[in-house]
């Protein structure tokens, strides 16, 4: 005759550590893991090898300093570059009382990498903000453009996607900004 399992007896799980695990604390860090696991397919969205629908939209995220300019620059070019639309989604700043707060810089930049449609993150030229934010942005393969003016960067921006070609507009933007 089969034993019963230990599931079926109702007897804790023991870990190697030595305390008890009960089954919910399993199916907790299993559901866990299995959303992280449809994070990270959504964040690879713009990522991905299909490229981008024509009629499609795609965001930007901005610094809060440079959002200004980048909407201005957007109006300009009446939101569009080529055939996609553009939005910018304005940050809240990292400023706090003179001096960056990082946990809003890896709010912001986390922000950036959970949305689908993110095609780049545009940032103040800041190397100890750039230090925190670029393994987050890196890790979503979402490509940065550091400027001193949001117009200069959105405009660098616009005509690097209009200059893209098929497939992912991610790597595209990014392969462009690594070369120049």
């Amino acid at each position: 005759m089969d034993d019963p399992s230990q599931n079926e007896r109702q007897e804790p799980l023991l870990s190697v550590l030595g305390g008890v695990i009960h089954p919910s604390y399993v199916l907790r860090k299993t559901v866990a893991a299995a959303a992280c696991l449809m994070l990270v397919a959504a964040v690879a969205g713009c990522g991905g090898g299909e490229g981008v629908a024509e009629d499609a939209t795609v965001t930007a995220y901005v610094e809060a300093s440079l959002c200004a300019g980048a909407k201005q620059e957007l109006a300009r070019q009446g939101g569009q570059a080529g055939e996609l639309r553009v939005q910018a989604a304005c940050l809240q700043s990292a400023q706090s009382h003179n001096k960056l707060s990082l946990a809003s810089l890896g709010a912001n930049a986390r922000r950036a990498t959970e949305d689908s449609t993110t095609v780049a993150y545009l940032e103040a030229s800041n190397p100890a903000a750039a230090r925190f934010t670029h393994p987050i942005l890196e890790t979503a393969e979402v490509p940065w453009i550091a400027a001193s003016s949001g117009k200069a960067a959105m405009a660098r921006l616009l005509k690097l996607i209009e200059a893209s070609g098929s497939g992912s507009l991610r790597q595209s933007l990014r392969e462009e900004l690594q070369e120049s």
